[in-house]
């Protein structure tokens, strides 16, 4: 990271599903297919954006009526995943994504990315799409994935601090309430953007900045990472 400003200071931690890669009609893809097996009823982009929420297993509740229980997120989760890796391989980065990467960096400022995508999966799909090159760090969830950002971050940022990195700095761009949550916790930002997971009004209502596109998602970042 270049000079000791608080302007080199600025950091965005990214996130991606949803955000730099566009694959929410892969999600729908993969939920509606591991919802056939399930026995569920298919449901529409709106709705799922309605009722998404992470932690998933809440998601589910929100569709069941009660929490799934330990067996039945296990059939759940691998049946999603199963689906889902397949529909992602038609995946792209969303409009802009590469560019606006670029220019962050250009600009001497520094950038990580984090997701509750699996880390064995990540890394080599960060890498096929040619982008690993901007970022500090690039981390995906280990451990079970019925959890929410906050302590993934956490341990993101204390692998970023010896570069510099710090919290009063640092915006999270996502996708999701979760991602809002996970920033307030560590003391950062966050920006939501609107092509991912959940609705609008769903967004909204973290008390955070919601944008439309990924431009003005970093132009929103600058400022409040001052």
């Amino acid at each position: 990271m270049t000079g000791g400003t608080a302007s080199a200071r600025r950091h965005i931690v990214w996130d991606w599903n949803g955000t730099l890669l566009h694959d929410i009609h892969a999600v729908i893809a993969a939920t509606n297919a591991s919802f056939a097996e399930l026995g569920f009823a298919p449901i529409t982009l709106e709705r799922y954006r309605d009722l998404y929420v992470v932690p998933v297993p809440k998601f589910y509740e929100r569709l069941m009526g009660r929490l799934p229980t330990d067996a039945e997120w296990v059939v759940m989760d691998e049946a999603f995943h199963r689906h889902y890796w397949t529909a992602a391989a038609d995946a792209g980065l969303t409009d802009g994504a590469r560019g606006l990467l670029a220019e962050w960096e250009a600009d001497g400022l520094t950038q990580s990315l984090l997701s509750l995508a699996p880390h064995d999966r990540l890394v080599p799909l960060v890498r096929r799409y040619g982008i690993e090159r901007h970022f500090l760090r690039v981390d995906g969830r280990t451990g079970p994935s019925h959890t929410s950002k906050a302590g993934h971050l956490v341990r993101h940022m204390e692998a970023l601090a010896a570069s510099g990195v710090a919290p009063e700095h640092t915006v999270l761009i996502g996708d999701a309430v979760d991602d809002a949550s996970a920033a307030a916790h560590i003391g950062a930002r966050a920006v939501l953007y609107t092509g991912g997971s959940h609705s609008r009004s769903s967004l909204e209502s973290a008390g955070v900045p919601v944008v439309d596109s990924l431009a003005e998602a970093v132009r929103t970042a600058r400022e409040l990472a001052e």
